[in-house]
């Protein structure tokens, strides 16, 4: 039994523990005559949209990525472009040891139109380099929607020269979409036969797909990152924040001394700067909500849950940020979404999220 691997998510088969990564009843086993066997997990994720969680922590998704570096490949990096910050994996250049990495950004049809390809394609690089990554090129892509597939699988072929593709990338970034849709064009697969689901951490353990007689696809575990939003909501809070389309962003003229609740997630204070424009991008179904910074902790406090919703299991924690005159930047919190502020004067502003989430500043993507 120890050969034989569940073909969605990669994990061993085994029929001892339900709570294990794997796990298959033992009358299916006993009942198989087809070696292509789905766990548990990827059976009900599948069919009913439901995650079990099973015990696999950070250091397995870390110990797994570490021998890319001890082999020749292609290392394709796909980041989320919504969540580009969120979902870069920290120390990229150890586990791909001098190997070429091509980096994909993903759910590039949820940004605005307006946004210019070539425009993000080379802020992506400049963030890649400021992180230690030379990216061997850059292309974007919307895995779910087909868009920019045929781009990437054309580079792909550019640059993997007879060499195995090793797909990498943070958890939720939309891997498991991705290979599927390679599949279907290097192999002429039909179905998806890799496990797709919203929720993160769904591929359990490296699988590798022979796509020609001397290289294979090479699907990874998604690294998970603490920071990001999606480990500090529900389920239900996590289809919210994660845009399905075109995100509209909303212009907002502040007074100092005013706020905007993010549902229930998070809350930006305008605390001095004279009257501003600041634009948020979230996720449309995310109700942002005006009032008074002198309000706002009974705000807090009486309606959350109910006016403000959704809202996160872990506490909320203060950021402060004093900018410039003439800054044009983007105040960021993993993976719920950025506010972009062009200030005129000399500005503080604070934001408060989930503890662990990471807030910074960072160039404006827009």
């Amino acid at each position: 039994m120890d050969d034989l691997r569940c073909i969605g998510c990669g994990a061993t088969i085994q029929s001892q523990d339900q709570t294990k990564a794997g796990f298959v009843p033992a009358k299916v086993l006993e009942n198989n005559t087809n070696e292509a066997l789905v766990c548990r997990r990827c059976f009900r994720i599948k069919h009913y949209n439901e995650l079990n969680d099973v015990e696999l922590n950070d250091d397995d998704f870390l110990r797994l990525l570490h021998g890319i570096g001890d082999r020749e490949a292609l290392v394709v990096m796909v980041v989320d472009i919504f969540d580009f910050n969120g979902s870069w994996i920290n120390g990229i250049n150890r586990f791909v040891n001098g190997n070429p990495v091509l980096l994909v950004g993903n759910k590039v049809d949820v940004l605005p139109h307006s946004v210019k390809q070539s425009k993000l394609k080379h802020w992506m690089t400049k963030e890649a380099r400021s992180m230690g990554l030379v990216p061997i090129d850059v292309a974007l892509m919307s895995a779910g929607k087909g868009i920019g597939i045929d781009e990437v699988t054309d580079l792909i072929h550019e640059y993997r020269q007879g060499r195995n593709v090793y797909v990498i990338g943070c958890t939720n970034v939309g891997k498991s979409t991705f290979i599927n849709a390679l599949l279907k064009r290097f192999a002429n697969e039909t179905k998806d036969i890799i496990t797709v689901s919203n929720y993160p951490g769904t591929t359990l353990d490296v699988i590798e797909i022979p796509f020609d007689e001397t290289s294979a696809i090479i699907d990874t575990p998604g690294v998970i990152n603490r920071d990001q939003m999606a480990h500090h909501v529900d389920r239900d809070a996590l289809m919210l924040i994660s845009p399905k389309k075109e995100i509209k962003s909303k212009t907002y003229q502040l007074n100092q001394q005013q706020t905007l609740f993010f549902g229930g997630l998070a809350r930006f204070d305008y605390i001095e700067g004279g009257k501003n424009n600041f634009t948020t991008y979230v996720a449309n179904e995310i109700h942002v909500h005006r009032t008074k910074l002198e309000n706002a902790d009974e705000l807090f406090a009486n309606h959350a849950g109910e006016l403000l919703q959704p809202i996160s299991h872990s506490r909320l924690v203060r950021h402060e940020f004093q900018l410039r005159a003439n800054d044009k930047v983007d105040l960021v919190i993993s993976g719920l979404g950025w506010i972009s502020v062009f200030t005129t004067t000399k500005t503080k502003v604070a934001v408060h999220a989930p503890v662990g989430v990471s807030v910074f500043l960072r160039e404006a993507l827009i």
